[in-house]
């Protein structure tokens, strides 16, 4: 099969920018042009709408010298409008080359809105391209509510590409400006235009409201569109735009009429650093870039993965410069752990690994995420007995009051026998030692002196599932360390202490 190329042209810093609450700098447009040309390669991107404020024509400038520089000249572009040319006199201040003009694509947006006849629109936008032609400008236009059109004017939009067939223009942007038509009218319409117009230059708007944007954009090229028009994350007005790093996956994996450009690698660094600089963040589900979408949570998927990698598809994440994970959490099997285990360079015995699949299912149930960083701790924690318990804290009261001081009660068993104390201390930890110290004296069993005392989570970690405390202690000449691990700092500060007296 003969490929079609098809252009991808990038609006994130324009059509993007209209997403609520956003507004890239001059130098954050700058860094992510640079991106998305050089590095994603995307064949054109849409930086800016004209007349916009001051800062908007500082942002073009600088972007322009920059492609100017490096032969990417005529792959900016910028929205212009039908306002007799001073669009034109603020791209020529701007250094741009490309104006996408945004004109009337539906009959009910020209008369309620410009309140024009069809004549009086094209002979403005006639005349915008002839002054655009003496400037140096290659004209591309947005038939703006071309959906909408087509579903109720049809005849206008027919009038109005008959009389663009006639012009210098080098593109048609065909935009579903309020995303409100379904796949098969996506296919429908665009078919209608490519055979009508076969030596034109369609591309394809697709927004997302009814989220049909990537189903938008593959039935467009089904039928013949030229180029697509997506942004980074799907940002855009309302619900966005036809998101790029899906729109790219589905066209290289379902579409083998089409060749792109596209580099799949930067994807989701781009998206990453559009996130950062919108202050948008990227849903964890959200396909290819989000955090969680390559990560298996059930045992039994971890598990098929080992046997001949049953739960992979082509969708895999290398693709995207990424890496497959394995949750841990209560849904986790010992297959989730043993993949966990095998990049962190470590073996356990079926015993063992019982033992910590049982303690990362009981974190799991306290709603807490356990991270591969936490796994070697949770090891040390649940591998730690070589001792026969005799020694458990039954049950503890811990007090904490402005203007009292902290206290404990505690309830002990010795061998059997239980025991039960209240004291006071300068924290709660130190009310829990002193009850402890209270009831050893009274047994005439000697207590050890606790010489450091240390907090941590584990390093590496990014997930608030643990925290471990390490205790050394002194009894007579010999010292020796105990470690604590919970979600709770002063409950691992017990666990090391719980440890220390069966150790004694």
């Amino acid at each position: 099969m003969k490929k079609r190329t098809i252009e991808i042209m990038d609006t994130t810093l324009r059509d993007g920018e209209q997403t609520s609450g956003v507004s890239f700098s001059a130098s954050e447009k700058l860094t992510l042009a640079k991106l998305l040309l050089d590095e994603l390669r995307v064949d054109r991107i849409e930086v800016a709408s004209a007349r916009v404020s001051e800062g908007e024509l500082e942002a073009v400038k600088q972007i322009t010298r920059w492609a100017s520089e490096n032969r990417h000249l005529e792959n900016i572009e910028v929205l212009t409008f039908t306002d007799g040319g001073v669009s034109l006199k603020w791209m020529e201040k701007a250094g741009a080359k490309v104006q996408n003009l945004l004109t009337k694509g539906s009959l009910n947006h020209l008369t309620h809105q410009l309140k024009k006849t069809p004549e009086q629109h094209f002979s403005e936008i006639g005349k915008i391209f002839a002054k655009a032609e003496k400037q140096g400008v290659t004209n591309n236009i947005y038939l703006e509510d071309w959906s909408n059109g087509m579903r109720n004017s049809p005849e206008y939009v027919f009038q109005f590409l008959d009389f663009l067939a006639t012009q210098p223009v080098k593109r048609i942007l065909l935009p579903d400006t309020l995303g409100i038509i379904t796949h098969t009218e996506a296919f429908e319409f665009v078919s209608q235009i490519v055979k009508r117009y076969p030596d034109q230059h369609f591309d394809f708007h697709g927004h997302n409201d009814y989220d049909l944007g990537v189903a938008n954009i593959m039935e467009a090229i089904k039928a013949g569109c030229h180029g697509l028009h997506l942004t980074v994350n799907g940002m855009g007005e309302r619900a966005g735009n036809a998101p790029m790093a899906s729109a790219i996956a589905v066209i290289n994996d379902f579409l083998p009429e089409a060749k792109i450009s596209v580099n799949e690698k930067a994807l989701y660094k781009v998206s990453k650093l559009v996130s950062a600089f919108t202050g948008i963040s990227i849903p964890s589900n959200k396909p290819i870039v989000g955090d969680s979408v390559f990560t298996q949570t059930a045992g039994i998927h971890a598990d098929g993965d080992n046997k001949n990698n049953l739960y992979f598809s082509d969708l895999m994440p290398e693709r995207f410069g990424r890496k497959r994970k394995y949750a841990l959490g209560k849904m986790s099997g010992k297959a989730n752990i043993q993949k966990n285990l095998q990049e962190l360079g470590l073996t356990l015995n079926d015993d063992e690994l019982k033992k910590v699949t049982a303690r990362i299912i009981e974190l799991g149930d306290k709603k807490e995420r356990v991270t591969k960083d936490d796994l070697p701790y949770i090891i040390s924690d649940v591998l730690d007995t070589d001792y026969q318990q005799k020694v458990f804290v039954k049950s503890y009261v811990l007090t904490h009051s402005k203007g009292l001081k902290p206290s404990t009660t505690l309830l002990l068993e010795i061998d059997g026998k239980t025991f039960e104390e209240n004291a006071q201390g300068d924290g709660q930890y130190d009310a829990f030692i002193n009850a402890l110290r209270s009831i050893y004296r009274s047994q005439k069993k000697n207590f050890p002196k606790l010489t450091d005392y240390a907090v941590r989570i584990p390093p590496g970690s990014n997930s608030d599932a643990l925290c471990e405390t390490v205790i050394t202690w002194q009894l007579d000449d010999k010292e020796f360390t105990t470690r604590g691990l919970d979600s709770d700092q002063t409950v691992s500060a017990i666990k090391a202490t719980e440890k220390m007296l069966n150790i004694i």
